[in-house]
């Protein structure tokens, strides 16, 4: 598809949401909170339709998160602040700003020194901390990895991964104290550090620790299920069955 086809596609979804939110009584309604939540919830299914690699749903849902983009700054236009030209600007901007070595001096570097790079040409723009672009909303395994990711690029960073491990070691032996004494707080102070070192375990073996998550998630969903259909063949409420019943069953879906 040419530049100006796809320029046309983006000015005739422009034109849709003008009359949208002019005629249509849902949408004169929306404002920056209210689409907030639905916002989030395109995200989510966005994300759905990677992990079930289903192209025709990633197409989909890019063009309901697009149309949250524009929808957001067709809001702003009305009230004089930003948009969506502003918008589009504003990350074309940032983005020759923070890639010199191909808009500038278009100097040879490597992954490693661009993500480096992109951590400096943040803190000229005005950051005050590495940690400053970490979004406050962010799940939590989210930010972790978005953390360490940005501090491992300014060096801030375990030498070898068997550093990393046994830290986890040292994280369990730590929580296992706080147990012993029973103090809930500082239980969960050391819960938290245990897990912090999981995910930075994980990042050091280049796999996605949420990802990983959900891969559990999701066949132990599996698993529970198929222990249902098992116990339902064999007229067995959770009710009547004992915990070893359980395991057995358990066991047999494996």
């Amino acid at each position: 598809m040419n530049t100006e086809k796809k320029l046309g596609s983006i000015s005739k979804l422009l034109k849709v949401m003008d009359i949208l939110r002019k005629e249509c009584p849902w949408d004169q309604k929306q404002t920056f909170e209210s689409l907030r939540p639905l916002t989030l919830e395109e995200t989510y299914e966005l994300v759905d339709a990677i992990d079930n690699k289903n192209i025709h749903e990633i197409k989909h849902e890019l063009g309901d998160l697009l149309l949250h983009v524009i929808f957001y700054s067709k809001i702003a236009s009305e009230s004089n602040y930003f948009d969506i030209s502003d918008v589009a600007d504003s990350i074309t901007k940032k983005l020759i700003f923070r890639h010199p070595h191909v808009f500038d001096n278009r100097s040879s570097i490597d992954e490693k020194q661009v993500k480096n790079n992109w951590e400096k040409l943040k803190l000229k723009e005005g950051n005050k901390s590495i940690l400053s672009g970490v979004p406050k909303s962010l799940p939590s395994i989210l930010k972790a990895i978005r953390i360490q990711k940005k501090v491992s690029n300014v060096g801030f960073e375990w030498e070898e991964i068997n550093d990393v491990k046994h830290k986890i070691y040292e994280e369990i032996e730590e929580l296992n104290e706080e147990i012993k004494r029973g103090a809930r707080e500082k239980i969960q102070d050391e819960f938290g550090d245990v897990l912090f070192s999981l995910i930075n375990y994980a990042r050091f073996l280049d796999i996605d620790p949420d990802y990983c998550l959900e891969k559990s998630n999701k066949k132990f969903i599996k698993r529970f299920k198929l222990l249902e259909k098992k116990m339902k063949q064999n007229h067995k409420s959770f009710e009547n069955t004992s915990i070893s019943e359980l395991n057995e069953y358990w066991n047999s879906v494996k």
